[in-house]
């Protein structure tokens, strides 16, 4: 059982009470009677103290233990000087790219610079490096050489071990060793955190901190107590091509080599685990340079992220050892609560005066309810970040931070904008039985089939809609985050509620393909259970005499889709009268499971050996452009490669103007000048059904999550 957040004796510093909002310039500190900073917090992102945001959070959090924390918002990293404003914390520097990861933030998925920041006033671009948890530390080293540094964040989070680099197109190592940082802390470190603040209060080094959960951290060799199990012998893996040996008669049969044994299964069910076994992955030189093993090394990863059965694993760099400790417990109900309802003063720091935050805009009237997704989408890093594990906010917190919103916010209207979490639906439902749950090593609980123990009813989350529009002064509840449709309708009743009450005209939905290659890879559900949604979305829509539309989305380019798996997409969406505005590349981030498909050409979800199943990787900048064209079927500018890329599978009559086909003859002599739309990645993209001639046309507004 884990130490609760809130049971730690303060430290001596809580006399100075909450701070209206964390200082960030030395006039803040000495305004709030200070004389130094116990812990500063360095971030990618402006300062907005509102619980959405990563590091009001963590400094909130920190304060309520009795620590004074200040915060460094995306200073100058050309040299130091922004970095000794504070000047030396008592304890640490803890570090964060902010809430996206600083590549993804500044680059599409075709490797080109954004002009535009939504966690910076004004929307600018320019006010943080690429790969900042590591600039920052640079630049912290220079000035405060002596001071602990700790690292976090999503960026810090999926570079805990060697990880393939989009951008370089390489295998990085972790990004302990590039950043020379003291400590790691992935996910969300709230224990980790608030308990090695209190160790280091105490008088213990840093360096000795090698025992909490959640962390990694390099060290010099394996201790002698500790049983060193190779992965291999968890999972066997073999070259992608066998070496062949020179000395054998190539007409003899020669003895069976490790490159060419059979594999074993990877185990799904544990039933005991060794206390002080550490699984060691292939070395960083070793993934480095075989993509197998970097399939292999992700695939027994991903199996060891259960809080209750994860071990240890280590990966060594050079003659150094990356050594990282099982992911955290789960907050418990309270806890969560606590975290939540912290004296955030829910605006951007006074410094920024009316400059205009667009995620702050899009977040402050929303609420978040829960933590975690047990989907295990291939593509997304929620799970890999949150955990598996659904971590829940009770009623009656959620209901005060509606009414705090309503009471204090001078910008509500009524509306509260979301009311959800990484998934929408999944407030409340956990597996059935704890001892099976601290048992399980499957990547997702909902594929291929809903597993039966998993609780799916929603009629808690439907109780906790119907009471937070019944609040004085809130007129509407949105439902914005991401529904998972094969477990919504499992529950009609939640469905109906949802329709009848929380959709302000649009829902999006998330099928990401419709063929089965695809989805598989994704582990995503077939067509058939969004098509089980959408009728029951349209029927209640009637009865509610609401014109209401699905915004179903999709990923073009995604490791394991072919040519005609996006024509067939397209087919699709002309068959059902979409257009879509907006699509997805895929973008291959770190840790990812579908990031060690598109790099090894391989699938993690199976064993790997040289014999394992090739997966079709669209990785060529033409070929990604003809899958997200596809996608943008009526956009005329698409055509030519459309066009082209049908002769070439043999479907060319699918080109002319008939009902079921695809793209015309030929180009319009006339049109419009084209407006590109935007491509920010992990962006809504939204789609218009040409029945909906009565919206005009109007788009709806653009999520970033």
């Amino acid at each position: 059982m884990a130490k609760s957040l809130f049971s730690y004796r303060k430290f001596w510093a809580a006399c100075f009470g909450p701070a209206p909002e964390l200082p960030m310039s030395r006039a803040e500190m000495e305004a709030l009677g200070w004389d130094s900073c116990d812990i500063v917090i360095v971030t990618g992102d402006a300062y907005v103290d509102h619980p959405s945001f990563g590091m009001a959070v963590i400094g909130r959090l920190l304060e309520a233990q009795g620590f004074r924390v200040g915060i460094i918002a995306q200073p100058d990293w050309t040299d130091k000087e922004d970095f000794m404003v504070l000047g030396a914390p008592n304890l640490f520097f803890g570090v964060s790219g902010g809430n996206m990861d600083s590549m993804i933030n500044r680059y599409t998925a075709d490797r080109k610079r954004r002009n535009d920041d939504a966690y910076t006033p004004g929307n600018t671009g320019d006010k943080r490096p690429d790969r900042a948890v590591i600039v920052y530390c640079q630049r912290l080293r220079e000035a405060f050489p002596q001071v602990p540094l700790v690292i976090g964040s999503i960026e810090a989070s999926l570079r805990r071990i060697a990880h393939y680099d989009y951008w370089t197109d390489k295998v990085r190592r972790s990004i302990l060793l590039d950043s020379r940082a003291d400590l790691l802390l992935y996910g969300n470190a709230e224990r980790a955190i608030v308990q090695l603040a209190h160790r280091l209060a105490s008088g213990e080094a840093i360096h000795r901190v090698h025992d909490l959960r959640g962390t990694a951290f390099i060290r010099k060799r394996i201790p002698d107590t500790w049983h060193v199990l190779d992965s291999t012998s968890i999972d066997v893996v073999g070259r992608l091509a066998p070496r062949e040996n020179p000395y054998l008669n190539k007409e003899e049969t020669g003895c069976v080599n490790r490159d060419e044994a059979e594999p074993v299964r990877m185990i799904d069910m544990c039933d005991a685990t060794t206390a002080e076994t550490v699984i060691r992955l292939p070395a960083y030189e070793q993934v480095r340079d075989d993509a197998a093993l970097y399939a292999h090394a992700s695939r027994v990863l991903h199996k060891e992220t259960n809080p209750y059965n994860a071990r240890p694993l280590v990966q060594s760099h050079g003659n150094r050892e990356l050594w990282v400790n099982p992911p955290p417990i789960p907050l418990e109900t309270e806890e969560l609560d606590g975290v939540f309802e912290l004296p955030y003063s829910r605006q951007p720091h006074s410094q920024y005066g009316d400059a205009r935050i667009p995620a702050f805009d899009m977040i402050r009237h929303s609420v978040n309810i829960m933590r975690g997704c047990f989907g295990g989408c291939t593509f997304c890093s929620i799970t890999e970040h949150e955990g598996r594990i659904i971590q829940n906010r009770s009623e009656d917190s959620i209901i005060r931070e509606i009414e705090q919103i309503r009471d204090t916010s001078p910008a509500f209207t009524g509306v509260i904008s979301d009311l959800g979490g990484p998934t929408a639906n999944m407030w409340r439902l956990a597996c059935n039985s704890k001892s099976v749950e601290a048992k399980c090593r499957k990547l997702s609980c909902v594929y291929p089939g809903i597993c039966k123990n998993l609780n799916t009813d929603h009629t808690p989350l439907t109780r906790l809609y119907q009471r937070t529009r019944a609040i004085t002064g809130v007129n509407k509840v949105l439902i914005a985050s991401g529904l998972r449709y094969d477990l919504a309708v499992r529950s009609p009743s939640y469905v109906k509620e949802l329709v009848t009450h929380h959709v302000g005209g649009y829902l999006k939905i998330a099928p990401e393909h419709t063929e089965e290659a695809p989805l598989s890879k994704m582990m995503k559900p077939r067509i058939d259970s969004y098509d089980e949604f959408r009728d029951l979305f349209d029927r209640y829509s009637r009865e509610a005499k609401k014109k209401q539309y699905l915004i179903p989305y999709f990923i073009a380019a995604h490791p394991g889709t072919a040519d005609d798996d996006m024509m067939n997409l397209a087919l699709w969406l002309k068959r059902n009268h979409y257009r879509a505005d907006q699509v997805q590349t895929f973008y291959p981030s770190p840790m990812a499971t579908a990031t060690a498909m598109y790099h090894s050409g391989k699938n993690p979800l199976k064993r790997i050996d040289r014999h394992s199943e090739e997966l079709p990787t669209p990785k060529g900048l033409s070929q990604r452009r003809l899958h997200k064209a596809f996608l943008r079927y009526h956009d005329p500018d698409n055509w030519p490669i459309l066009r082209r890329a049908l002769r070439q599978l043999g479907r060319a009559d699918l080109i002319g103007s008939g009902k079921h086909q695809l793209v015309p003859a030929r180009q319009p002599t006339r049109r419009h000048p084209r407006v590109e739309p935007s491509s920010r990645p992990f962006a809504t993209q939204h789609t218009r059904s040409e029945t909906k001639v009565s919206l005009k046309g109007q788009k709806t507004q653009q999520k970033v999550t």
